[in-house]
């Protein structure tokens, strides 16, 4: 009889942990018991009360159950059973809500299997708060970005360039590189591969408010937390299941994120687009490769006497000028410089200023290149002239004066830096946080909007299959497919910089002949052409 009461004892200590197997088992130890043991009528009653005990609290037993669907919100709704009542669960959680994360949120309100997530978006931009005021009087901001044609297209395709339109922007169809020495240059057309422009110029600021109004427009379900992140960890999430008569966990792990104001959530997911000096990418201890170049780049906007339509590059000694097009006669300039002439240009007063701009986008440190240099339309290169493209007759230009500075001067440092990986269980990076890179071709920011776009497109791929979205064999794959390209991307534009930052002799021809090449190689210039216009 010691038997059945210690079994009985035991299964009743392990009651919330008993499963079905094991009470049968004792079951079965009960009915032995009983049928071995006939000499006392009190041991057999006894047994067969505690026999009888048994079958009742297995009545009793709640067996979880484990529903087999594609019904992928019944799926979520069971494993949010399991967090605590008090804390508030996202799918995603964005954190940055600059250009590239507001991307990646249009994008994601933009697509059938993406819209029904449930989005938090963290940032203390007071921006997010409530809808920018952009007058149309005021001088464009110095802060811009060149949109690729592939870049316009996406932004079409979520439905954000329509609120860019209402604002201040510049379309240019004109491109023109050169070299300080007179040596070469090269002359770009959209009409060399069949398009009708080369990008656009426009302020980060509209398109920031662009991509709000856009969200603000959608029926995604979302809330701007106005915060900052300060640490994050992975809660365990267990959820009971059944299967063959046993009972196991599966152990769901969340990502819990803790904010600056006391706010707690937590997420399947959580995209660090939160810039260079990225906090998610810090938590997660993602390693980064790379350098600080010697030098900084200034940044203003100018007036000329008539309107700019065309890009322009000059590339000096010390680093590149741009003067870009920004519309209403405005220009948007980027020098590069080392940090003691950026200190100077920083504290020369208005009119030196503009002196030094012409300076250095006109005759300064060298004469005009020659359009017949290596003979006529080159030459050199006579056996494509066949196919000599639209630009390849054009013939070297002037940029327009600047003749007034209409914004401040701002100077910050140039860096090339890439995260060694993207993604882990529940966190991947994106724009800045993965990748930074020298600004001389205006790649940078849409390199971010790229993965933004690709990484919405990955998760809805994976939700139409049940896959978890924060699963690192999905995530990994939004690595794979961005971290080609844009280490592509980076190591052309840190060689640009390292191959004109040299004034040799022997380096100069070299340079003069690949600005010949691109100018009447038209096969070449087509390539380089669509790979800037992020169309290959």
């Amino acid at each position: 009889m010691a038997i059945v009461i210690n079994a009985h004892f035991n299964w009743q200590n392990n009651r919330g942990k008993g499963s079905l197997k094991y009470l049968l088992q004792q079951r079965e130890i009960v009915a032995r018991f009983v049928k071995g043991d006939q000499s006392t009528s009190q041991k057999k009653a006894k047994g067969r009360a505690v026999a009888a005990k048994i079958p009742a609290e297995v009545c009793g037993l709640k067996v979880p159950r484990r529903t087999f669907c594609n019904n992928i919100a019944a799926r979520e709704h069971e494993e949010n059973q399991g967090l605590p009542n008090n804390v508030v669960h996202y799918d995603i959680a964005i954190v940055g809500g600059g250009m590239v994360g507001m991307a990646l949120a249009c994008s994601l309100a933009s697509m059938p299997l993406t819209k029904q997530l449930n989005v938090a978006i963290i940032d203390s931009n007071p921006a997010l708060e409530g809808k920018t005021c952009i007058k149309k009087e005021d001088p464009p901001d110095p802060r811009v970005s060149t949109v690729t044609p592939a870049t316009i297209s996406l932004f079409k395709d979520v439905g954000a360039w329509q609120y860019v339109q209402q604002h201040r922007h510049a379309y240019f169809d004109k491109m023109q590189v050169w070299d300080y020495t007179g040596l070469g240059y090269t002359r770009y057309n959209a009409r060399d591969v069949d398009k009708e422009v080369l990008g656009c110029v426009v302020e980060n600021k509209v398109l920031h408010s662009s991509l709000l109004s856009c969200i603000q427009n959608t029926d995604l379900k979302k809330r701007i937390y106005p915060s900052r992140l300060n640490s994050m960890t992975l809660h365990q999430n267990h959820l009971p299941t059944m299967m063959d008569s046993t009972s196991s966990s599966l152990h769901a792990s969340l990502a819990k994120l803790e904010l600056s104001d006391g706010n707690s959530l937590y997420a399947k997911l959580v995209v660090g687009a939160d810039g260079a000096k990225s906090r998610v990418r810090e938590l997660t201890g993602f390693k980064t490769t790379g350098w600080y170049y010697s030098q900084n780049a200034v940044i203003c906007t100018v007036e000329h006497k008539t309107e700019n339509q065309c890009a322009w590059q000059r590339f000096l000694p010390s680093g590149p000028i741009a003067l870009l097009p920004v519309g209403d006669k405005f220009s948007n300039i980027v020098w590069t410089m080392n940090p003691k002439e950026s200190s100077a240009c920083r504290e020369m007063n208005e009119n030196d200023f503009v002196k030094a701009l012409n300076h250095a986008l006109n005759y300064g440190y060298g004469p005009h290149p020659q359009s017949n240099l290596l003979g006529n339309n080159g030459d050199i290169f006579s056996w494509f002239r066949r196919d000599l493209t639209v630009s390849a007759n054009e013939c070297f230009e002037v940029p327009p004066d600047v003749v007034k500075l209409v914004s401040g001067r701002m100077v910050f440092p140039l860096s090339l830096r890439h995260a060694n990986n993207y993604a882990s269980k529940r966190v991947v990076l994106i724009g800045d946080a993965a990748h930074t890179v020298h600004p001389l071709a205006g790649q940078g920011v849409n390199l971010g909007f790229g993965d933004a776009f690709a990484l919405s497109r990955i998760i809805s791929e994976g939700i139409a299959v049940g896959t978890d979205i924060g699963e690192v064999h999905l995530l990994k794959k939004f690595e794979a497919e961005r971290k080609r390209e844009n280490i592509m991307m980076m190591a052309i534009l840190d060689g640009f910089q390292k191959a004109y930052s040299v004034d040799f002799g022997p380096l100069n021809v070299l340079r003069a002949a690949a600005f010949h090449g691109a100018q009447y190689i038209s096969p070449l210039k087509r390539s380089i052409i669509s790979y800037a216009s992020g169309q290959i």
